[in-house]
């Protein structure tokens, strides 16, 4: 059980210039006994609105220097504060807020959300375990309009479309990844360099792309473009 959808934005300030950081979580604990199931007792139970609360203490607090660092604060608080807890997972995900420039000039305190992509990344730990970090990208929507085809594909009687050597890729992304038990990481410069990965093997280079034969192709160049530099 647990608190989905638990949202918040953070304001930080450098003299005039504002930082901000919109976040959305979520908690979810198995306990040591499923006595609240089977008795209908709930003296371990911690109610979803305590865990709403100490997730927003923990940002208060400790801040937000990264999704990931986050997640880890929040398995960190209810496994070493709550004995009952048997197993913490914690889901967040960042609003994609940038800074508004005006000729060339960015804006100290007005942001707008661009939908390229939503970073997200999960924890989770149960008791006695190692705490397991994973992080990822959705909803990123790319496109070209050539060097892409589909060919050479199993036919039978059911089969209508046609082969193409030139055609639109179109598709939305959901990409993740495994820390495994390592915590310490810069996870935002990782996020980025592989997001740029996602971009570069997507697209190939500026002037002539790079030839897809296949969604399925893309996606392993993706992979292996990730491997290759992270």
């Amino acid at each position: 059980y647990g608190k989905n959808t638990i949202k918040f934005l953070r304001l930080h300030k450098e003299g005039k210039k504002q930082f901000v950081k919109e976040v959305e979580v979520c908690a979810h604990l198995r306990l040591t006994s499923p006595q609240e199931y089977l008795e209908g007792n709930n003296s371990l139970v911690i109610p979803t609105d305590t865990i709403k609360n100490i997730v927003l203490v923990l940002a208060k607090k400790n801040g937000i220097s990264s999704l990931e660092q986050f997640a880890i604060d929040i398995c960190n608080h209810f496994m070493t504060t709550f004995c009952q807890v048997a197993y913490v997972k914690a889901y967040v995900q960042e609003v994609p807020w940038q800074r508004l420039h005006e000729d060339g000039v960015p804006h100290i305190h007005s942001f707008i959300c661009v939908p390229d992509g939503i970073r997200f990344c999960e924890a989770e730990q149960c008791r006695n375990g190692p705490l397991i970090v994973f992080a990822g990208i959705k909803d990123l929507k790319l496109m070209k309009t050539t060097q892409s085809g589909f060919e050479g594909f199993y036919k039978n009687e059911h089969t209508t479309l046609p082969e193409r050597h030139d055609r639109i890729l179109c598709g939305e992304f959901f990409c993740k990844w495994s820390y495994g038990e390592c915590k310490d990481f810069d996870f935002n410069c990782i996020w980025k360099k592989i997001r740029e990965c996602i971009l570069e093997a997507f697209a190939g280079p500026p002037d002539c792309g790079e030839y897809s034969p296949s969604y399925q192709k893309t996606v392993n160049c993706i992979q292996m473009l990730v491997l290759s530099r992270v």
